[in-house]
């Protein structure tokens, strides 16, 4: 069986969810220890103080793992699927786009559930 290499439905989200395990796995090794502008999780909610940030370092690691995970096995749509135009980058792109937004939502619900106290 040959690779779809030409199939965006298939190279899109198998080269995003390799990045995103990369990414994640950088993250965890090497989070940043300090609130920064530039490297890490950076959201309002996990920059209010250390404790939140190296929470949201940890967590959004992990999850970017998982999420690079599940795109990398959605990428196996292309094998079975090859749709006709471009409708098949814009599905790839919206798997790409949709295991961004659910980052985000997944780490700030943790963050809002973590510190429902403060």
């Amino acid at each position: 069986m040959n690779l779809p290499l030409e199939n965006p439905l298939f190279l899109i989200p198998a080269m995003t969810g390799v990045i995103f395990i990369i990414v994640g796995i950088i993250m965890l090794k090497f989070p940043p220890k300090e609130i920064n502008a530039l490297y890490g999780y950076r959201t309002k909610s996990s920059m209010k103080n250390n404790e939140r940030w190296a929470f949201a370092q940890k967590y959004s690691a992990k999850e970017t793992i998982k999420l690079g995970a599940l795109l990398t096995l959605s990428g196996l749509l292309g094998f079975f699927f090859n749709p006709p135009g471009i409708t098949g980058m814009f599905i790839g792109l919206g798997l790409m786009i949709l295991a961004a937004v659910l980052l985000v939502i997944r780490v700030e619900n943790a963050i809002k559930k973590n510190f429902a106290g403060e």
